[in-house]
């Protein structure tokens, strides 16, 4: 139940615990929608007008879809969404329940929306009712009138129920539960495809109507449906004599159904015939003039409905394959890490988007990671999302630092032929130390699970989203570094996850920690479950999710090693090593001892670069001991051992060792087979 402080409205202290017996005798019951948990309370006497028994319901909205037709939930769902955006404060709708026995009796709702101080709705207070005996006394008193009018608007009801079909069986379904098809009195229908120069039957029709061997007939063939498809003119059959004479192939094997009566239409869509339905009666026989022309009508918007259903399908699966090819093909497998992916489309649109994740292999023991969405819900923004994904690969790969990683994926973006911007979160993480380097453009924050199930939101200092920021010249992607210890897990998604009607930001992310928090230990078992969950939601966006985990075995205990090699004239890769070390000093709990360890490290790969003919590899590293100490070493080809000399007043150079001798607790040379090491170590207090 929802804070009373949050609404506006007034109500006893004890509702509903004591519902208005008054209200219960007439038929109506209330309820109490909570709109940010999505709890919806309803009192005895509102689920006695749903037929629906108080073990049956669990407090959500989508329990009651089984007594609410789809052509009715979808009318309803629409007249509450436009109250809670034009700022209504109530609504009111009648609407028909399927009873427990499968009959049809109307209801009436009304609701009124408590919204807070911003306007924002949050609670929905009102009651249902039986309304069926109050409709039928109106219908007797204008039932001439009434009939007459339904006969008129019959196309109208049935075409604005087809409008939320998407599938060739959403269409079916709506058919077979629609208002329309009830008021011209048809018992079922039957509907067939052309497909291949033959008809496929996709409906049935009554329970036991099945003919073996009818599930796909020639065109040429002495069938109904054959016969509209062929003529291209519907078929009025007024009689059960007049179907016996005119299919005796067919009439014997539904002889027995009690049909008196059918109506065969083709489904013509750009004028070429794509299938033919047929509405059977089982108490009725002729059909009037008006009686014809409302069923002429109703095919032709029923083949409408049916193309573009069959156009959807054929670009969901267009868009579902392309998708696939866009996205990784496999996960590798990473040693010391757990990984687990996933991607949702969103239930609206064609299914396909720019939301992507990948795992990238690095040197030396490293994984990428990446979670991102390019504008848009589009073949474009999933065309436009492949090949961002590859470069982005291509650029972690070559050993850029993930800043610039990004920026560099920023200028190809800006640089394509596209106005689409994308978000987007990198993480580089070195397994055997725990170091994890994050960097995000303009996307939401990562979460982090820790060993014991804790959750907790990561503030990622940000950038601009890749493509802006090359546009606007704002290419400095700051990097956020954290140590992840063994156990723990980072998540990394999509804003599908946590945006929600209704909902801002934060409180999507809070919801999304509290389901993290509770959700299953396994990785792979907790990734099903956070989609579960956006699924129950009817997800209007895409979702990808990436979930990282760090091994607690066979991983170092004394704090890790860090290594990379750095090639002359590359100032790449000497920013890159500076970055590894700053890294490295911070999650390893030397921050207070960082700028003489940053400062030192330095001066000894730029000696390496300057005295030396070939590149350096530098290596960090935690030992144990007495102390706690963090090592420095910097190895190269060259024989010649350095020597510490002073620079003089007007020297350029000549400082390196003493700054060394001076920031370190304690350095030295060792010599090497092919060269020379030359290392410090710094004293570093214990890390909690």
């Amino acid at each position: 139940m929802v804070d009373r402080e949050v609404s506006s409205l007034s109500l006893p202290d004890d509702w509903p615990a004591h519902p208005d017996l008054s209200m219960a005798l007439n038929r109506m019951g209330c309820f109490d929608w909570d709109l940010d948990s999505g709890l919806l309370y309803m009192d005895e006497a509102a689920l006695d007008v749903f037929d629906m028994a108080h073990d049956e319901y669990s407090g959500r909205p989508e329990d009651l879809a089984s007594r609410v037709t789809p052509s009715e939930g979808a009318r309803l769902d629409a007249l509450v969404a436009e109250a809670l955006k034009n700022g209504s404060s109530t609504y009111g709708a009648y609407f028909r329940i399927r009873t427990r026995e499968g009959g049809l009796r109307w209801s009436h709702t009304q609701g009124s929306i408590g919204r807070d101080s911003t306007g924002r709705p949050r609670r929905i207070i009102g009651i249902v009712r039986d309304a069926t005996q109050e409709l039928a006394d109106s219908t007797a008193r204008v039932e001439q009138d009434a009939d007459r009018r339904r006969r008129t608007s019959v196309v109208q009801g049935t075409t604005a129920a087809l409008a939320h079909a998407r599938t060739v069986q959403d269409v079916i379904d709506v058919l077979n539960d629609s208002q329309g098809l009830e008021n011209l009195g048809a018992a079922s229908l039957v509907v067939g495809l052309v497909e291949a120069g033959r008809i496929h039957l996709v409906a049935d029709g009554p329970y036991g109507s099945f003919v073996p061997g009818t599930r796909y007939t020639r065109i040429d063939e002495q069938y109904p449906m054959s016969e509209v498809v062929r003529t291209l003119r519907p078929r009025f059959i007024e009689s059960a004599e007049d179907f016996a004479d005119s299919y005796p192939i067919l009439w014997p094997h539904i002889k027995g159904l009690g049909i008196t009566s059918a109506a065969y239409l083709p489904l013509i869509a750009q004028a070429r015939p794509i299938g033919a339905i047929g509405l059977l009666y089982s108490d009725r026989t002729g059909f009037t003039a008006d009686e014809r022309n409302v069923l002429i009508a109703l095919g032709s918007s029923i083949a409408q409905s049916i193309q573009r259903a069959m156009l959807f399908e054929q670009d969901k699966d267009l868009a579902a394959g392309l998708q696939q090819a866009m996205l990784p093909r496999r996960i590798p497998a990473v040693p010391g890490a757990q990984i687990a992916v996933r991607y949702r489309s969103a239930r609206l649109g064609r299914d396909i988007g720019g939301d992507w994740y990948d795992v990238i292999p690095l040197p030396g023991g490293r994984v990428g990671a990446v979670i991102g969405d390019v504008q848009g819900h589009d073949t474009h923004a999933a065309a436009v999302m492949g090949q961002l994904r590859i470069v982005l690969r291509a650029y972690a790969a070559e050993g850029h630092t993930p800043a610039t990683v990004m920026a560099r994926a920023s200028v190809f973006l800006d640089e394509l032929d596209t106005e689409r911007f994308a978000t987007c979160t990198y993480a580089e993480a070195d397994l055997s130390t725990g170091v994890v380097q994050l960097v995000r453009a303009g996307h939401i924050d990562p979460l982090l699970r820790l060993a014991d199930g804790s959750c907790r939101r990561l503030p990622v200092e940000g950038g601009m989203p890749l493509g802006l920021s090359a546009e606007f010249g704002q290419l400095e992607y700051p990097v956020t570094t954290i140590e992840l210890d063994p156990g723990q897990t980072l998540l990394l998604c999509t804003d599908g996850l946590v945006e929600q009607p209704g909902a801002d930001l934060d409180d999507g992310m809070q919801m999304l920690s509290a389901m993290v928090r509770t959700g299953p230990r396994d990785l792979q078992q907790l990734a099903d479950k956070l989609c579960e969950v956006v699924d129950e939601r009817g997800g209007e966006d895409d979702v990808a999710l990436l979930l990282l985990r760090r091994k607690g075995a066979d991983l170092p205990q004394t704090g890790g090693r860090l290594q990379q090699h750095v090639a002359q004239n590359d100032p790449e890769a000497l920013s890159s090593a500076r970055h590894m070390i700053r890294a490295a000093v911070r999650a390893w709990g030397a921050r207070e001892r960082s700028d003489e360890i940053e400062l030192a490290a330095d001066e000894l790969m730029t000696n390496a670069l300057l005295h030396t003919d070939g590149g350096a590899v530098i290596t960090a590293r935690v030992l144990t001991g007495a102390q706690r100490r963090l090592r420095v070493e910097v190895d190269d080809r060259s024989s010649v051992l350095p020597r510490r000399r002073e620079a003089g007043e007007a020297g350029v150079s000549g400082r390196g060792l003493m700054l060394v001798d001076r920031l370190a607790d304690v350095w030295g040379v060792e010599s090497r087979g092919n060269g020379k090491c030359v290392w410090c170590e710094f004293v570093v207090p214990e890390r909690h």
